[in-house]
Order: structure tokens, then C-alpha cells, then sequence
């Protein structure tokens, strides 16, 4: 492993160099806020005359299609604040003469299927962390905390208000924010700032700073200065608790139990530790309300990734959750509370300040004496200090401890070990214009067993340019790295990844940008033997209405580290250290958005294990009558000829879903999903209302039905009351 440790060390020095001090892109863009001189009733409407002595930001520029001069589409935006409050008036001007394009009222809506506002502020102006609210044109919120310079975590919600009022020549929305809503340090008198816009019938997105094309409009690199005239209000003691009663009943026919009343009580409470640190304890936690998984037809020869969607685990998720890479996480939440109630819990996370950010969690779940499973507490802790301009520095300690055994019995210590333990650090590169991006970091994991000790580590860097985008990226993973926490679906390997890719800029065309990209993968067992390989050469295309075309082909070679069914259906497995060598083709078409029909299209046909053939046909279709209802479903083939025993092999999986949203309060969805591979039916659905601000009522139906020759079916029926109550 020498030679790997010597390129982890260059990498190392590589991502330092391009850390380097650096003023703010945009910095000389300010907009002053004064405190207003009048009230302000929130309406969507912009009448007070208090707005009339503020500052505006105007003149914005084009970002899409391209990001050369100013944008088409006049925008205006105004800020004020009280006591109590900090207020927003947006108005948008209509150039290009048509409907207003949305896809729901639901609140957290997708970015790029709706006209829509967002607002994105770096109070600690660090350019890494920070909040975004918005609204899309029918008045549907969106809320998220920032992380990484530019990504939003939509799963946050707090307590604001807004309105929109739209006719044919403009639309407005208007935003009230409490203080007490977000986080900020005290007695700071600039933030950074930006505002963005989206309009699909000019198919233009613009921002008020200017900012690369190849970067969201979300990007903190690219904020300008919010300059108050004085500091902003000393943030007060804030606490809320948000009690819970659930009432409801359940029946389990595959195990033929007779039906189940549940009656069940818990809450959450969130109390601020400081200005920017925020504590949250949870006891009997309960996620009936949460969304089921989408299911997929799995062929992969590993455990696929489900992401994470229990409320109490998402706020300032990326604490925990972004250590690492997706296939290396040292932390992964969804190993809490797998098949076993959690009884209690609490988390700190936040900004200690501009410099230092933490998160410290611990988690307690119940012992099962029918199997023998042990209670257990998760404990982490995650550390992260800013460096030079726009990096980081990062600590993780993952520790999870069987505490109460039902019995000492030998056996239930091998199946469910006393401990197991990891240990990281880790560097973040961003450079000051983000065009340079980069990580390396190394983990040690600690068991009772010399199994479970073992290192992993990885590196990356990445370029972007509007022109050129490219990326190398090393892994290392040792037979004997255990995270029992985490997600490490594959162990004994090096991996080295690769990708390169150009576009072309065409003029007085309807194409905006097209061209090649070509990726390459490589796995190595940890004697530096090649297991498996990929080559992809792809041909992207973008166009103005923003669909998109993307064609590919690819080369692949696999040589078994364990037996495996190729179509995982119960069938014969291949042979370990078989080899199999393939090539395919691949297609992916999106269409525009602006449609009241959209849909998507994708496939893969050629060759497949042991000489065989695979045709796989994906398929999203959706229609929506705007604001009010959305259906959408998803359709996937996958056809598997291999010499006998296996033969062919055909698998479907149809989804459905309809949404609708009787207001920006009141929400009904159900997804029903058929999946042919698993012989599973299920149905999910979900009525909320959101009589007050965060606080919800849901009824919940679950359905899941197993298909002959398994034969069996779960179901529940469950009835949720929250209220936030705050200070």
C-alpha cells in the first residue's frame, strides 16, 4: 500500500497549493438595508410605503443559456427589517409575454420546473454555510440550510411567511423572515447575498452578481454584501417543542398476527445554545409521516445507497452525512434504528463561529429479547475549522456501543459485536473563483476483532471552466475496514477514476452547448490486480428550451470476487474469479420543462456476464394541471438472454404517483409501485395539513403486498397530530 499513500500524500499537497487567500468575487456588489421606517403587512402586493426608502438591486445578469452580459428579464428586489423581522419585496417583471410555468403548490418544490425566487444568504459571510428561502410563481415556499459553498439541504423547515400576486406584465412575492428563524453572529454588520430568478418561458436564469455558467446560482463564492446600516437584532433565547400523538392500526398477514392498535406519544424540543448553535433532543421518536422509498430494479453486485429522510437526522445533515465519499461513509443514518425502535436522542450542530463548525450526536435504541439484538448507542462527533479562503479542515469520531445484551451468550457478541469504532480526518478544497474542488481523507476503524481494524482512504480533484471539465480521483478500502455505521458496500479494493469533457458553444442555434466526455474506472484488489474496469465514452447536448441528449458507449470487464446471480432473481450463481468482458450503449433524453407533459427516456442495450445480452428501457412520463395537481409515473424493462440455466429473464417495475396540493397548506400524494424482480406490490399514501407554521396533521396508508408465490401483505393505517410550540 506504499505506492497508494505516496499518491494520497501529493494529493494532499496538491489540493493545499490551490488553497490560497483570496478577496470575494463579487464583493464590490452591496445592497444597503435600513431598518424601515413604517409597518409592512405581508400580502404579496409590495404597497407600504416603507419600501419606498429602500435600496434596490436591479440589473441582473444572465447565468443560462449563457453567462454573457445582462439578463432579459428586469428584476427587482428590496430589503428592510425590524425588531423582530427581516423583510424581502421581489418584483419580476415580465419581458417575454406568456403563462407562468409551476408544477405544484408543494412547499421545497424542484428548482428547475418552476418560474421561481431564491434568496440565499451567508450571514457569517464564510461562503460555505448559510440558509435559502424562495417561492416559485403560484406562492409555494422553499426552505434550506446551505453547506459546501452551494448546495441546499431542502429537508429544513422553519417558521416564515410569504405571499404571491402575479398578472400578465409581473409577479411578486413578498417574504417575512424571524431572526429568531435563523442563525447569525452577533453584532456583524455584512452578510453575503444573492438573488436569483428562473424563467422558463424566456429560458433564462439569472442571478444579481454575475456567476459562471458551470455554477448554481446557489454558489457563495459568488455573493455580493448585505450592509446593514447597524447591527442586526441580538438574537434572543429560543426554544420550541414540537410534541406528538399518533393513533393508529396495523395488520401482518404474512405472519398471520391479528390486527395491531397502536397508541403512541413522543415529541421533539430545539433550544439555541447561541447565536449560530442550536441543540435538539428527541424521545420515542416516531416517522410514519416519511415518504417510502422509491424502489429499483437492483443488478448490482453491491448494497445500493437509499438516502436518509427522518426529520430528526437531516437538519445541518451534511456534519455527518458528507464525511467521505457516497460509497465511503464512515457515518450513515439510516443504520439508526434499523428494525428497532430508537427510544431517545440529541443532537448539537452549528456554527461555534465564523471559523468552527460542529455537530455532536447520540442515539439510544431499544434491546429485542426475541432475537437476541442488544440495545445500542450511537454516538458521533464531527468537527470542521475553515481554512484560507473557502476549505476546511475536518474531525469525525463514529463510535457504536452494544450496551445491554438480553444474554451473554458468545454467539449474540460475534452477531452483534460490543463496539465498532472509526476515527477520520479530512481536507475540503474550494478555491476562491470554486473552480478548483478537492478532498482527501483517511479513516481508521476499531473492533473488538483485528477483522473490523482496518484504514481507508480517498482523494480527488476537479476543474470546472464554462469550457473544460475534468476530475481524478483515487480510493482505497482494506479487507479488514469495518463501519458498522456507515455505507461501505465493497471492501479490498483500490479504485482510480477518471473524467475529461470539452463543450462546444454554438451560435444562433438550438442547441446551447454540446460535446464529448470520456470517463474511465479501474478496481484493483489490495495486491494491485485489476478486478474490474469501465470505459465510457459519452456525447452530451444541451438546448436552449433545456432538454437534454446525452449518448454513450462503453467498454466493461468484471472478474467475480464472490458468486453472483446476474439477474438476482434466486437463480444459478457465477462462479468466483469467472471473468466478463461486454460492450453497450447507452441513451438518456430529458424534455423541457415548460410542457404541461414531460417526460424522460432512457436505455442501455448490448452485452451482458457469461456472453449475454441486456436490454434495459427506463421511462419518467408526467402531466400536471398546474398549481393544483401533479401525476407523474415510472416505467422500467429490463431483458436478460444468457445461455441456459438462466435463459431469459424479464423484469418490470411501474411506479405511479399522483399529487395534489389544494393550497400551499393543505397536500395529498399516493405512490403505488409494482416491482416485477421482488415480487412486491405496495401503496403509500399520505394527507397533510399544515394548519399553523411547522405544525402538521397527517393520515397515513401503507400497503405491501407480497406477490405468489410469497404471498403475504403488511398494512397500516396511522393517524399523526404535531404543534410546534416556541417562544
Amino acid at each position: 500500500m506504499s505506492t497508494n499513500r505516496t499518491a494520497f500524500l501529493s494529493f494532499i499537497i496538491s489540493l493545499l497549493a490551490l488553497s490560497v487567500h483570496s478577496q470575494k468575487k463579487n464583493e464590490n456588489y452591496k445592497l444597503n438595508i435600513r431598518k424601515t421606517t413604517g409597518p409592512i403587512t405581508i400580502d404579496g402586493y409590495g404597497d407600504d410605503k416603507a419600501w419606498q426608502h429602500t435600496d434596490v438591486a436591479k440589473d441582473f445578469f444572465m447565468v443560462l443559456p449563457m453567462d454573457k452580459g445582462k439578463a432579459n428579464e428586469p428584476s427587482e428586489i428590496r430589503m428592510t427589517y425590524d425588531d423582530e423581522m427581516l423583510y424581502l419585496l421581489a418584483i419580476f417583471y415580465q419581458g417575454t409575454k406568456g403563462p407562468y410555468y409551476v408544477e405544484s403548490l408543494r412547499r421545497d418544490f424542484s428548482f428547475g420546473k418552476n418560474d421561481n425566487f431564491l434568496l440565499f444568504m451567508d450571514p457569517f459571510n464564510n461562503q460555505t454555510t448559510g440558509y435559502s428561502f424562495g417561492s416559485n410563481a403560484a406562492g409555494a415556499q422553499w426552505d434550506g440550510t446551505m453547506y459546501g459553498g452551494g448546495s441546499v439541504d431542502l429537508n429544513w423547515d422553519s417558521k416564515w411567511i410569504s405571499e404571491v400576486s402575479s398578472d400578465e406584465n409581473k409577479w411578486i412575492v413578498e417574504m417575512a423572515i424571524p431572526f429568531k428563524s435563523i442563525r447569525y453572529e452577533d453584532g456583524v454588520m455584512e452578510w453575503g447575498i444573492n438573488f436569483s430568478r428562473l424563467d422558463l418561458k424566456a429560458g433564462e436564469k439569472s442571478s444579481w452578481t454575475p456567476i459562471p455558467r458551470q455554477f448554481p446560482t446557489a454558489s457563495l463564492a459568488y455573493t455580493g454584501t448585505l450592509v446593514w446600516d447597524s447591527p442586526p437584532p441580538s438574537p434572543k433565547t429560543n426554544f420550541s417543542i414540537i410534541p406528538y400523538v399518533l393513533t393508529g392500526m396495523n395488520g401482518d398477514k404474512e405472519n398471520n398476527l391479528d390486527t395491531q392498535y397502536d397508541k403512541k406519544f413522543g415529541g421533539d424540543a430545539k433550544i439555541s445554545l447561541s447565536t449560530s448553535l442550536n441543540l435538539d433532543l428527541t424521545i420515542n421518536p416516531d416517522f410514519s409521516q416519511v415518504e417510502v422509498d422509491r424502489q429499483v430494479t437492483n443488478l448490482d453486485r453491491f448494497e445500493l445507497f437509499f438516502p436518509e429522510k427522518r426529520q430528526f437526522f437531516l437538519e445541518n445533515a451534511d456534519l455527518f452525512a458528507n464525511f467521505g465519499y457516497s460509497t465511503i461513509r464512515p457515518f450513515f443514518s439510516r443504520r439508526i434504528g434499523l428494525g428497532v425502535p430508537i427510544r431517545a436522542g440529541a443532537r448539537v450542530s452549528g456554527n461555534l463561529n465564523n471559523k468552527w463548525r460542529m455537530g455532536l450526536m447520540d442515539m439510544q435504541t431499544a434491546s429485542i429479547e426475541e432475537t437476541g439484538r442488544p440495545g445500542q448507542n450511537f454516538g458521533v462527533l464531527s468537527l470542521q475549522r475553515k481554512v484560507f479562503s473557502r476549505s476546511s479542515i475536518g474531525l469525525m469520531f463514529v463510535n457504536k456501543e452494544s450496551t445491554h445484551y438480553p444474554n451473554e451468550q458468545d454467539s449474540l457478541k460475534t452477531l452483534f459485536p460490543k463496539y465498532n469504532r472509526n476515527l477520520g480526518l479530512e481536507y475540503n478544497l474550494a478555491s476562491p473563483n470554486n473552480q478548483w474542488t478537492g478532498k482527501a481523507f483517511l479513516l481508521q476503524s476499531f473492533a473488538p476483532d483485528k477483522k473490523g481494524k482496518g484504514i481507508s482512504q480517498a482523494a480527488h480533484l476537479e476543474y470546472k471552466s464554462r469550457k473544460w471539465n475534468w476530475r481524478i480521483q483515487e480510493e482505497m478500502v482494506e479487507d479488514d475496514y469495518r463501519a458498522e455505521v456507515g455505507f461501505v458496500p465493497r471492501n479490498g479494493y483500490v479504485n482510480i477514476t477518471s473524467h475529461v469533457g470539452h463543450l462546444f458553444f454554438p451560435k444562433k442555434s438550438k442547441v446551447v452547448s454540446h460535446g464529448p466526455k470520456i470517463s474511465s474506472t479501474y478496481f484493483f484488489n489490495e495486491k494491485m490486480q485489476r478486478t474490474d474496469n469501465a470505459n465510457v465514452f459519452s456525447y452530451l447536448l444541451d438546448y436552449r428550451n433545456r432538454s437534454s441528449l446525452s449518448l454513450s458507449v462503453s467498454d466493461e470487464y468484471v472478474e467475480l470476487l464472490s458468486p453472483f446471480d446476474p439477474t438476482r432473481s434466486g437463480k444459478k450463481t457465477l462462479e468466483t474469479g469467472s471473468t466478463h468482458h461486454w460492450n453497450a450503449y447507452m441513451f438518456d433524453y430529458i424534455s423541457k420543462p415548460q410542457s404541461m407533459f414531460t417526460y424522460s427516456l432512457g436505455g442501455r442495450f448490448g452485452g451482458y456476464y457469461e456472453g449475454g445480452n441486456r436490454t434495459s428501457l427506463i421511462s419518467e412520463l408526467g402531466y400536471r394541471f398546474q398549481p393544483f395537481v401533479s401525476l407523474s409515473s415510472t416505467l422500467s424493462y429490463n431483458h436478460i438472454h444468457l445461455p441456459a440455466p438462466w435463459n431469459n429473464t424479464e423484469f418490470w417495475l411501474i411506479g405511479s404517483e399522483v399529487d395534489i396540493t389544494f393550497t400551499n397548506k393543505l397536500f395529498f400524494a399516493t405512490l403505488c409501485q409494482y416491482n416485477e424482480q421482488s415480487k412486491n406490490f405496495n401503496l403509500n399514501s399520505r394527507f397533510q395539513w399544515r394548519y399553523k407554521p411547522a405544525s402538521d396533521l397527517y393520515l397515513v396508508y401503507t400497503n405491501n403486498y407480497l406477490i405468489d408465490p410469497l404471498e403475504g401483505r403488511n398494512w397500516a393505517l396511522t393517524l399523526k397530530f404535531t404543534y410546534w410550540f416556541n417562544n
